[in-house]
């Protein structure tokens, strides 16, 4: 499993198991000497009271006796001076002996082959040890709690820049064409590389933007006229009064397509101005446009034996973009008009929002998060479309600030549900 943390507590982390290893080595370093020193000192202490005892027993001066905490035993002894059986085996040298709950330190030493044991109770010497390892891993303990507290201080202190800097990437303002550098804010460190690639990076994107705004603004305007000469001579063909029917059927489409593809021009430039921010969005109710749409669906919709449902159950009025809200609705009937061979289309007008559903022939659930990207169409059973309707109605959606939702519909078919936020786009 990977464990993910981020910058300030991966500092705060290195902080700590730095400090636990200095601390630790440091701790065990006073262990170790402690257990030297110990060695050394009472190994001196003990020998030389070992050597007054043999030179006691060498010149067979029996009234000096070991001290009280001292035991004194060797080969032959007789009563106390006795060697014990757990003494025979021991290595000339220095010792720690144990005898049930009790400790001593042992010095031997062989001389003229017979051995020499000096025995000196530890207990008090225990106790003060005890007491010295408690304060070095107590000095431990707190040398880590202390390590977490300065680690989580010099945490903040050390990301503080880059905190800062991810906050002004982050900021709309930073795709803006006169948006300020962001290098010249820091120290020429990492901070400082990291802020210049923000720089470069930004200004390719500011750039791209750029360029995407241009030539929606450039097609959009220059398409207008074209448009308008479709529209224009559509109109005059429809005057004539010797048209034919089929002819003027004919004609009628081409009028509608005229219509629906001036609509479209607009709606690009009305979204380029929406993604620069430009414009306070007019009052507009919902249902009003949705009578418009249903009017203009209609016939396609009825032509193609299907039943158009209408239910305007709320009324929902907002400062709404009409054209872009227009637009939302028109694709997502033509998408239901398009991908439906039988049974109905529905729209449906809410407190919050408004539904459009249809029994075609559905989305299949791992292909439905995919269906909003440019493209996309699903499998073959959604026909020859350019998978961009859906695309557009997701743009439009996240510019303004709404919302789109996308279900199936039992046996089969979709249902979008968008929710409108007033005052939400910006």
């Amino acid at each position: 499993m990977e464990f993910r943390q981020n910058l300030s507590q991966r500092i705060v982390i290195a902080f700590v198991l730095m400090s636990t290893l200095v601390a630790g080595t440091f701790a065990m370093g006073i262990v170790k000497t402690v257990h030297f020193v110990e060695e050394r000192l009472l190994s001196a202490e003990l020998g030389g009271d070992l050597d007054r005892l043999l030179k006691m027993e060498s010149m067979d001066d029996w009234r000096l006796r070991p001290e009280p905490e001292q035991l004194f035993h060797f080969s032959g002894g007789y009563g106390d001076f006795a060697l014990p059986d757990d003494l025979k085996d021991l290595e000339p040298g220095f010792h720690e002996v144990f005898r049930d709950d009790q400790a001593f330190h042992a010095f031997v030493r062989i001389v003229d082959g017979r051995r020499y044991v000096l025995l000196q109770d530890q207990s008090e010497y225990e106790k003060r040890e005890q007491i010295l390892f408690a304060v070095v891993w107590g000095g431990f303990l707190f040398s880590i709690a202390l390590a977490l507290l300065l680690g989580r201080l010099l945490a903040r202190k050390v990301i503080e820049p880059v905190v800062r800097l991810s906050r002004q990437v982050r900021h709309p303002d930073q795709l803006l064409p006169l948006a300020p550098p962001l290098a010249p804010d820091y120290a020429a460190d990492e901070v400082g590389q990291l802020a210049a690639a923000f720089d470069a990076t930004l200004g390719l994107l500011r750039q791209a933007l750029n360029r995407e705004r241009m030539f929606t603004s450039d097609v959009s305007h220059e398409l207008r006229t074209p448009l308008m000469v479709l529209a224009s001579s559509s109109e005059l063909l429809l005057e004539n009064p010797l048209l034919e029917p089929r002819a003027r059927k004919q004609v009628l489409r081409i009028a509608r397509a005229t219509q629906e593809m001036r609509e479209l021009v607009q709606t690009f430039l009305t979204l380029a101005r929406a993604e620069q921010g430009q414009g306070v969005q007019p009052e507009v109710e919902v249902r009003s446009i949705a009578d418009e749409l249903v009017e203009q669906w209609r016939e396609p919709i009825e032509s193609k034996g299907l039943i158009l449902e209408y239910r305007p159950e709320a009324q929902l009025c907002g400062p709404f973009n009409p054209t872009l809200l227009r637009t939302v609705m028109g694709n997502l009937l033509r998408n239901a008009w398009h991908y439906t061979e039988q049974g109905h289309v529905c729209l449906l007008l809410q407190e919050d929002g408004f539904v459009v559903e249809d029994s075609g022939v559905g989305i299949p659930e791992h292909e439905r998060e995919a269906m909003f990207q440019p493209f996309v169409r699903g499998g073959k059973q959604r026909g020859d479309g350019l998978g961009l309707g859906l695309s557009l109605v997701q743009r439009i959606c996240a510019a303004q600030g709404w919302m789109v939702q996308l279900s199936a519909v039992e046996p089969s078919g979709c249902r979008f549900r968008v929710v409108l936020r007033p005052g939400a786009a910006g």
